[in-house]
């Protein structure tokens, strides 16, 4: 591609400013118009450049011989400039502009995000603008379903005002080099006089797309009223704060193409989110926030790289007011939908606006991502992510899967609500819901390999922290083994109660006998299971009954600190009473006691209670231990019955997903 600049003209009305020098050499914001075109140019990849010069021909060739290292300038001169139009300038040229061309005239100022639109679009466009004044613009364009038809002066106020900057394919710009050229060489001399336009006019098959470039800077300095107009709008771009959101903890190129178009718009602000951000939108970031954030800074065409707390934009938007925020299209449907539409309430409390480039769909793009997934995923990361997001969020969010379909639900499921993504932080393997999936009962007769295969199924497709329902971990020596099995798999949490003998389900409670386990027990199982670790990443719980078995809320306070003190990571404390009141006292005599070890709650019989309850008592960790299994089951039953019923499926459709919904949860590795 080749840039062709038009430099032939008088500039007479510029007055004294162009008595020894072309108008293109008008100084403007610490640089000359040419020397500005040039250095966009160069930045948007153009280094073949074709200047054509009239008067002070000398002074401007001298002038170009800065950029002779780095451009590779041609100049044609128009020895009769001062009785023709540029028309006739091109054509001296033609030999020159057989490839790809970007036109523009020698006086023209624009934004660099116009040239970058203008040289990476695909096919032949022109720039017009949509919110230019129309009653102050001659030079306009006709547009019909969004190609220029016709390029004029005399056209009317239905035309939209347009700019001499264009970006020709090898074939247009030679339809066009051919009616120039016929326009030139007729006898008839005042044709030389006319504009270029005017033969492109007559290219009947012409395609050249209108390219709309919006309230941006393109514009044309005529005079010193223009001249004075311009640079006052580059020293409001210069002042431009553009915004951009960032969640990635891997750049790639499109980020990289992103970054360079935003800075060309302004002073560019890079929100990086927080690492509770990402791991409440994603999955826990490979890098912590200090790393990413220090990642963008070094990028060149970033002026500041800051923390976005939230995935809503309102906070940082208030806080730095942009004049514009850059974002990819890909969130006008979808999940960010609402956070596109808040962002486009707040910058319209101060006239800003939203500018969205076409999302990228290259394929190396997904392998980045299917490639981050598979580190997520890798049991020397899995197992310590739970830590990790302990340290990031005050509270962790797990619910059961039991199979590798529901560990999918358990991983994709999120939602948006107060600009916030809600999803499920980490999954419980239980041994209830495991039992119930295989239809026997939960008294640890599922044996520890098959409850494996259950958790080889879900952790081959899902990436998010596991938490193991141990029981009562069995004899210490099985206890033992049964760690290193899941350390060595990559589980996070095992939990295991202080109940003895038979397991029952715990929500018997006293109707079932239960022993509880002697503390002391107890205590060297716990210490037993953590001398077996290899690492420092998996964490051992412990859950108390002493709630379950009526013993009351000092009995479990005693137990858990008992428990802690010979090693435990945390402590789960259960209640089958449908008030939270115990667990919450529990909670608050363990945080006088003790105030960072991870307190677990599973409000299953005290449902009504919010998560933000019980974080206020210092509980960290929840889990919703059975509710996949517990609503699944009867819709099933209903289908079955309702196919018994009508003794067909059809009325029965409504109550199932449909299967394509089904197989897009499944991850496309495989």
């Amino acid at each position: 591609m080749k840039a062709l600049i038009l430099n032939s003209g008088l500039g007479s009305r510029m007055g004294s400013l162009t008595a020894d020098r072309p108008k293109c050499m008008t100084e403007l914001a610490g640089e000359t118009i040419l020397s500005r075109q040039l250095r966009l140019l160069e930045q948007a990849g153009v280094r073949d450049i074709v200047i054509t010069t009239g008067a002070h021909e000398s002074a401007l060739t001298e002038y170009c011989k800065k950029w002779e290292n780095s451009l590779n300038i041609a100049f044609v001169h128009n020895p009769v400039y001062d009785s023709t139009n540029y028309i006739y300038s091109i054509f001296l040229a033609r030999e020159l502009l057989q490839d790809d061309i970007v036109l523009m005239h020698g006086d023209l100022v624009f934004e660099p995000s116009v040239l970058e639109d203008v040289v990476s679009f695909e096919g032949s466009c022109m720039a017009v603008s949509s919110a230019a004044d129309r009653s102050t613009k001659d030079f306009k364009a006709q547009i019909r379903d969004g190609l220029v038809e016709k390029i004029s002066v005399e056209l009317g106020s239905e035309a939209l005002p347009a700019q001499p900057l264009y970006r020709l394919t090898k074939q247009e710009m030679a339809g066009w080099l051919r009616k120039i050229e016929e326009f030139c060489t007729s006898s008839d001399l005042s044709l030389r006089r006319r504009y270029a336009e005017d033969a492109l006019n007559q290219i009947s098959a012409k395609r050249i797309f209108a390219l709309d470039v919006g309230e941006r800077l393109c514009a044309e300095v005529d005079d010193p009223t223009d001249l004075q107009k311009v640079s006052a709008e580059l020293e409001r771009i210069s002042r431009r704060v553009v915004y951009m959101c960032f969640s990635t903890d891997m750049i790639h190129s499109g980020h990289i193409k992103m970054i360079r178009r935003a800075a060309k718009l302004g002073r560019l602000i890079a929100g990086v989110l927080s690492d509770e951000a990402v791991a409440g939108f994603k999955r826990l970031p490979l890098l912590p926030f200090s790393e990413r954030k220090a990642m963008f800074e070094s990028i060149s065409g970033v002026s500041q790289a800051v923390e976005q707390n939230t995935l809503s934009y309102r906070e940082n938007l208030e806080r730095f007011r942009p004049d514009i925020v850059v974002h990819g299209d890909d969130w006008r449907e979808g999940f960010q939908k609402p956070i596109r539409e808040e962002v486009i309430r707040v910058l319209e409390g101060w006239g800003g606006k939203l500018v969205e480039f076409p999302y990228s769909h290259d394929e190396k793009y997904h392998e980045i991502e299917l490639r981050s997934r598979a580190e997520a995923a890798m049991p020397e990361l899995r197992r310590g992510s739970l830590k990790r997001l302990l340290s990031m969020k005050p509270q962790i969010r797990a619910i059961e899967a039991h199979s590798g379909l529901t560990g999918l639900i358990a991983e994709n499921t999120a939602i948006l609500q107060d600009g916030q993504a809600r999803q499920f932080d980490a999954m419980w393997i239980s041994s209830l819901c495991d039992s119930t999936a295989r239809g026997k009962p939960d008294i640890e007769l599922v044996d520890m390999t098959s409850r494996l295969r259950t958790l080889d199924d879900i952790m081959e497709v899902t990436t998010k922290p596991v938490i193991f329902d141990g029981d009562t971990g069995g004899l210490t020596e099985h206890f033992v083994y049964n760690v290193r099995t899941l350390e060595r798999v990559g589980v996070s949490m095992v939990i295991i109660e202080d109940k003895t003998g038979l397991k029952r389900n715990s929500l018997f409670g006293t109707q079932a006998a239960q022993t509880q386990a002697d503390i002391e027990d107890f205590c060297r199982k716990i210490a037993a299971g953590k001398a077996a670790l290899k690492g420092r990443d998996m964490m051992i719980c412990a859950r108390i009954e002493s709630l379950i078995l009526d013993k009351g809320v000092e009995d479990a306070l005693g137990r858990s600190l008992a428990y802690v003190e010979a090693g435990a990571d945390a402590v789960m404390i259960h209640s089958r009473s449908s008030e939270p009141g115990q667990v919450l006292d529990f909670a608050d005599k363990f945080r006088q006691r003790d105030k960072t070890t991870p307190i677990v709650a599973v409000p299953t019989a005290y449902s009504s209670v919010t998560e933000e309850e019980l974080l206020s008592h210092g509980i960290n960790i929840v889990i919703y231990a059975n509710q996949l299994t517990r609503t699944g089951f009867p819709a099933m039953q209903s289908a079955a019955r309702s196919i018994l019923e009508h003794h067909r499926a059809k009325e029965c459709d409504e109550l199932c997903m449909p299967f394509g919904e089904i197989i897009r949860l499944i991850p496309e590795e495989y």
